[in-house]
């Protein structure tokens, strides 16, 4: 047992090495290309060539077209869903929300793939009705079409949730002021759902730049290269360009970092409140004559973003081979049988990464909370390094902390290592959702009342017996939310277990990417269908339980 004083220091020097010092690592083989060797030599020699590369600026510009672009398309079709959902009845709202959820719940690289099967030239489309969309999806805007239908539920859920809380009261008191309907939305009802809706664009921008499976799938085959896939290409081809990799990993980072700082800026001062107290929506208004509209707009937008690629995951799955087509001849489960046969490297590397999944959770969980607690309820001057390390991630793309990571364990003077190990997997995982927890618990620390820890230790408790037996059960379902969203998508991480697995390792994102690499399609998309299900299962599960204990509470 760890002494209570002592959390603090032991927190500060758990988010040294966790995420201070693959961030670290990255800045220092940037600025000195022969780091590796052991030497400072030559200290920025490796940034002038790479900047100036002609390659370079053209996969910034891109990123950056890329990252609007999805933004835009989230703010168009989550941002409009979001407000119907929030501010009207919408029949089957329920049912929506979970088909709009399914796609977050994906695996995007899963998901890119399926949708390449679908429309690509002789594919499910093709078959079915005749339409060969190759060319699009294989171009700029097929891949925002497909990562704008990934990306757009983190905007429709923070939208549809923000109008919820504010509703159409306070609209409704302007319009009886002699305002429109349309300037009570403009001047009301809007500004007070603006914060939620920009920090959610933000998020969509990071999430684009930073992803890797799309691009990687879909840009390759149209000649339409980002940052994110040069670095792991840096790595994966030879020669290995450390200090290269390095320099665009910090482009990346400071992209993803500007991003945060401008949203910051423009939301500053610009905060809007209401003035009566906690918060009371009015009831949700009917729609009227466009009810119909509104349910074909929410339909077809759950056709593409849900149906489309689970249809086409499905169908390969259960296909004998992609030639047969889709024919009750070719239905099989062999790509089953073959994925769970006894000793059969798709069953490891499903329980690897449910086991990596749990150790992240556990990881996150205590560091998490930790965390919160120095920065919510401490008065320890380092609380402000602490909020900024375990924050930091959450602008970080995680091909950043790859690199990071390679840098910073990869060296000899090291007397333990956790690289060409497990742990190496379980540290990113660890660094990249760290925010998650943090978050979740933060908020759950500030809503409880002082008295409580007050009350405790009147009555004689130490204090560390108040932080386990009285702080830690009134954040627990606020906690046990977030460790469900980190075990949910460090179950299907690619890009650092990409560069990080060592070898004769492999979770179920590296199982399937290497499937499509060798051919083994359907064996590729059966192990998605069985870690979805699984996973699934487990955090319904989960759910449920700490549902039964918060109520028994």
């Amino acid at each position: 047992m760890i002494p209570f004083r002592r959390l603090p220091a032991v927190t500060v020097a758990a988010l040294a090495v966790v995420v201070a010092l693959p961030v670290a690592f990255v800045l220092l083989q940037a600025i000195f290309p022969h780091l590796a060797t052991g030497t400072f030599d030559a200290p920025f020699a490796a940034v002038w060539p790479t900047l100036s590369d002609a390659a370079t600026w053209p996969l910034v510009t891109d990123t950056l077209r890329l990252g609007m672009a999805v933004a835009l398309g989230t703010a168009l079709v989550g941002g409009a869903l979001g407000a119907l959902r929030g501010l009207f009845h919408v029949p089957g709202a329920r049912l929506w929300d979970v088909c709009f959820l399914l796609p977050f719940l994906v695996p995007p690289y899963l998901a890119a793939l399926g949708w390449m099967l679908l429309l690509q030239t002789g594919g499910y489309a093709q078959q079915l009705s005749g339409i060969d969309a190759g060319r699009f999806l294989f171009s700029l805007p097929g891949l925002v079409f497909v990562m704008t239908l990934n990306i757009f539920p983190v905007v429709y859920f923070a939208v549809s949730r923000a109008f919820a809380t504010t509703g159409s009261r306070l609209a409704d008191v302007a319009r009886v002021h002699g305002a429109s309907a349309w300037r009570a939305f403009a001047r009301v009802t809007l500004p007070l759902a603006l914060p939620a809706f920009a920090a959610s664009l933000l998020l969509a921008f990071t999430m684009a730049i930073e992803e890797f499976g799309a691009p990687a799938a879909l840009g390759a085959r149209a000649g339409f290269s980002v940052l994110v896939t040069s670095i792991e290409a840096r790595f994966a081809d030879w020669p290995i360009d450390l200090p290269g990799a390095s320099v665009l990993s910090v482009v990346l980072a400071a992209m993803a970092l500007l991003a945060f700082v401008l949203q910051h800026r423009l939301a500053a001062g610009k905060d809007f409140e209401t003035q009566t107290g906690k918060p009371v929506a009015s009831p949700a208004r009917t729609l009227g004559r466009w009810r119909w509209p509104v349910l074909l707009g929410f339909g077809c937008v759950a056709m593409l973003a849900t149906a489309a690629p689970l249809f086409s995951i499905l169908a390969t799955a259960f296909s004998g081979t992609l030639s047969g087509g889709l024919s009750v001849a070719n239905l099989t489960t062999s790509h089953f049988a073959a994925l769970l046969a006894q000793g059969a490297e798709g069953l490891e590397a499903l329980a690897t990464s449910l086991s990596l999944a749990l150790g992240t959770s556990l990881v996150t969980g205590v560091l998490g909370f930790l965390c919160a607690w120095c920065v919510v309820k401490s008065t320890m001057r380092a609380r402000v390094l602490i909020d900024a390390l375990s924050l930091l991630p959450h602008a970080l793309p995680g091909i950043v902390v790859g690199v990071g990571l390679i840098l910073a364990w990869n060296l000899p003077f090291w007397p333990v290592t956790p690289y060409n190990t497990w742990g190496i997997l379980l540290l990113s995982y660890s660094c990249l959702l760290l925010p998650y927890p943090v978050r979740y618990t933060s908020a759950a620390l500030r809503q409880m009342a002082a008295s409580l820890e007050a009350a405790a230790r009147v009555h004689g408790a130490p204090s560390g017996v108040t932080l386990r037996r009285i702080t830690l059960p009134l954040v627990m379902p606020a906690l046990g939310a977030s460790l469900m969203i980190v075990f949910a998508i460090a179950s299907r991480e690619l890009v650092t277990s990409l560069l990080l697995a060592p070898s004769g390792v492999q979770t179920v994102s590296i199982f399937i990417w290497r499937q499509f690499e060798q051919g083994s399609i359907g064996q590729g998309m059966a192990m998605g269908v069985v870690s979805m299900a699984v996973s699934g299962t487990l955090l319904m599960l989960a759910s449920r339980l700490g549902g039964r204990r918060q109520g028994h509470a």
